[in-house]
């Protein structure tokens, strides 16, 4: 292997979102050296990758993917970096090593790990994985009004300081089902632009229904009881069936819950850009259900035990030493964010979610659970609406309403909630989208460069 030859291709860069405690380029840094500590200083998100030598480092954050792929070529292993896997592959085709490419050895980051990879040829040593983020385990209040209080509390300050980066005067879409997350965000962006001397009216909320939604029913009842039907806007597109391969394509991935949801999130940022073209940043609750464990239990394997056993559990999945967990995708939010991520980007969005920042994810890992729960899963169904109506009501005073969760492609309604859409059906669809795009690679016409061979 040829040393002092650069062999990593950063096509993304560094990127923050919401981002405090530090600079982007004191991130960059950071990650240049290894310093843990200094990351866990920060707050926000960030996505960095650094080289010193032949050893990689990489970072991210929930709100910003960000995955690699190690191409040979003749100087030896060759890092290529993105928040896509298409981008990647164009980049090797680009190259003419696209031959070389498979989706599935793509790597993501897990969010809350820098990652540092050893570039000394085959065979590949394995990635070295280190946390940043650790939060303290059911320290935190007893009661649930000051847990709910310290909880909508962090996410308010998330909140206010994403909003401090969007420049004054600029319109703030919500994706709005009238749940209890995206209840919360709306009011919680009004009060960060009233703090900011803005116009609150510039957060606009957005609910989609696809003919009978549950969802533009109860958001409907919402912004009447509080007021605030100005501010608010039902998009009707009933009879539109959400495109669910277009969706997998969108996120590159086939968990089906994910792909439903990324598909009806397609369906009503479509519909805002076309009614608002210049409108460019959308926040949502996002991260809201993982945070306060709020899934039921019987749609999984899982059961309460292995919930509470595992805090982060539906943050990163089962955690990077596990059996389960997916060197491709990761695992948790840190793997199914893409389906806010992407759909949002695809649409000329920069996304974000207070409920994704680490302030907040720690403030909901310092509550009792297993004192709350009491054995009962159960409870799990009512307790975070519990906790964020009570924590709402503690800091802005607003008497928030609240109504049954449902998922946010079961609340837009439609036809097509008959069809029971598979985990195999999905990951076909991914398999031959992929078989398809290989083709151009792998075509007997298409020009294509030896990992051995030298440029001259």
């Amino acid at each position: 292997m040829l040393q002092g030859v650069e062999r990593l291709d950063d096509l993304i860069g560094p990127r923050e979102s919401g981002l405090t405690g530090a600079t982007l380029a004191e991130v960059e840094s950071a990650v240049d050296r290894n310093d843990l500590g200094r990351l866990a200083e920060t707050d926000g998100h960030f996505a960095a990758v650094a080289r010193e030598g032949c050893t990689v480092r990489l970072a991210r954050t929930i709100g910003l993917p960000l995955r690699y792929f190690v191409a040979k070529r003749y100087h030896g292993p060759y890092l290529v970096v993105s928040d896509r896997i298409d981008r990647l592959y164009d980049y090797c085709c680009s190259l003419k090593i696209g031959w070389q490419f498979d989706p599935l050895y793509t790597r993501m980051i897990p969010a809350h790990y820098l990652v540092e990879i050893d570039q000394i040829g085959c065979p590949d040593p394995n990635p070295r994985y280190h946390r940043f983020f650790d939060p303290e385990v059911a320290q935190g209040p007893r009661e649930i009004d000051a847990a709910g209080d310290a909880y909508v509390r962090a996410a308010y300050d998330s909140t206010l300081d994403w909003i401090r980066g969007v420049p004054d005067g600029e319109r703030i879409a919500i994706l709005f089902s009238g749940g209890v997350d995206s209840g919360s965000t709306f009011l919680l962006a009004r009060k960060a632009l009233e703090a900011l001397g803005r116009d609150p009216g510039l957060a606009r909320a957005y609910t989609l229904d696809l003919g009978g939604g549950q969802d533009a029913i109860q958001a409907e009842r919402w912004v009447r009881e509080l007021g605030l039907e100005a501010q608010w806007e039902r998009i009707s597109l009933e009879g539109t069936v959400p495109d669910l391969e277009g969706a997998i394509a969108t996120i590159e991935d086939y968990h089906p819950l994910d792909v439903e949801c990324a598909a009806t999130s397609l369906l009503l940022l479509g519909a805002i850009r076309d009614r608002d073209p210049s409108v460019r940043f959308l926040i949502d609750g996002d991260g809201g259900d993982e945070n306060l464990k709020s899934y039921p239990l019987e749609d999984s394997d899982l059961t309460i035990s292995s919930v509470l056993r595992n805090p982060l559990l539906y943050q990163e999945g089962w955690g990077i030493d596990a059996v389960k967990h997916s060197l491709t995708y990761s695992g948790g939010l840190s793997r199914s964010y893409v389906r806010t991520y992407a759909p949002a980007q695809k649409l000329g969005f920069t996304a974000f979610s207070p409920y994704t920042t680490r302030r907040v994810i720690a403030k909901a890992a310092a509550m009792p659970f297993e004192e709350w729960l009491g054995g009962d899963a159960s409870r799990l169904d009512t307790l975070k609406a519990d906790v964020v109506q009570a924590g709402v009501k503690s800091f802005t005073g607003v008497d928030m309403p609240v109504f049954p969760k449902r998922r946010f492609q079961d609340g837009a309604g439609g036809s097509y909630r008959r069809w029971k859409v598979s985990k195999a059906w999905c990951r076909q669809v991914f398999l031959r989208q992929w078989e398809e795009r290989l083709k151009v690679a792998w075509s007997p016409f298409a020009e294509r460069v030896s990992g051995n061979a030298v440029p001259t």
